[in-house]
């Protein structure tokens, strides 16, 4: 499974943008996402992009199968936070043959942020280079 160790520098962004997130400053979508620890059974939190295509949102894991994307697995559910607003949901994982449009919009949206997360793979890329990142970027449905 894929799976890009956070470096020093992704580190401290995403703790800026997530003290950011958790007092209301949203980041181009950004939200706290809390979920419980598959192990631990502790609340875990980091930050992640919120995004919408075609009237449902989704979250995206750029850095292929972390240690959120584990948990929420685990867990189904989770809570996306921003400021003092909270909002419980159920994920959904989308299959590998259905990512495709996905992945273009997101990195259309991020890919200044989270591209070198992708490896090269670009939003025009043709549709079998898409497809074969597919399995290394986990997404998920977010159903409220």
């Amino acid at each position: 499974m894929r799976y890009l160790a956070p470096q020093r520098a992704t580190n401290a962004f995403n703790e800026t943008a997530k003290w950011l997130t958790a007092r209301g400053i949203s980041l181009m979508g950004s939200r706290v996402l809390a979920v419980r620890g598959r192990k631990s059974g502790e609340v875990r939190t980091t930050v992640v992009n919120l995004f919408s295509y075609e009237g449902e949102r989704y979250l995206l894991a750029p850095r292929g199968h972390t240690q959120w994307v584990r948990n929420l697995r685990a867990a189904g559910e989770g809570e996306l936070r921003l400021g003092r607003r909270t909002e419980r949901f159920t994920a959904v994982e989308i299959a590998d043959a259905d990512k495709e449009p996905l992945i273009r919009l997101y990195l259309r949206k991020w890919a200044w942020e989270t591209g070198a997360f992708f490896e090269g793979l670009k939003a025009d890329a043709p549709r079998a280079e898409i497809d074969a990142a597919a399995p290394g970027l986990p997404v998920f449905r977010i159903v409220s």
